[in-house]
């Protein structure tokens, strides 16, 4: 079956290392509590509030060996009064019937879905 697992975090700063270590961190917490392997992964997108311009999330997974994963990135709608400097994932994975995702709001970005947190 396919699954969507949803996550966010948020960065102090726009620098690329920020946004490396950000998205990373936040890549490896679903990886984590979801059980997570590689070959599962069907695809990745990844939204950056426009705020953010030093660094492609993508690039942090590619660091992280998700070479064989289509990633794509794409802005985040500008809202007024939004959450600032968040990145978002909607990762599409493959697994049994009986699994339950775990969705992940790290940081700042725990005020996104508080009934998730």
């Amino acid at each position: 079956m396919v699954y969507a697992i949803r996550g966010a975090t948020t960065v102090g700063i726009d620098t690329r290392d920020e946004i490396i270590i950000s998205t990373q961190e936040l890549l490896n917490e679903i990886i984590a509590k979801n059980q997570l392997k590689k070959e599962e992964i069907v695809f990745i997108l990844f939204t950056m509030t426009k705020d953010l311009k030093s660094a492609f999330p993508a690039y942090a997974a590619r660091l992280m060996g998700f070479t064989d994963v289509p990633l794509i990135c794409a802005q985040e709608l500008d809202i007024e009064g939004a959450l600032e400097k968040c990145i978002r994932v909607l990762m599409l994975i493959q697994k049994d019937s009986t699994f339950t995702p775990k969705h992940v709001y790290l940081k700042d970005a725990k005020s996104l879905r508080e009934d998730l947190t």
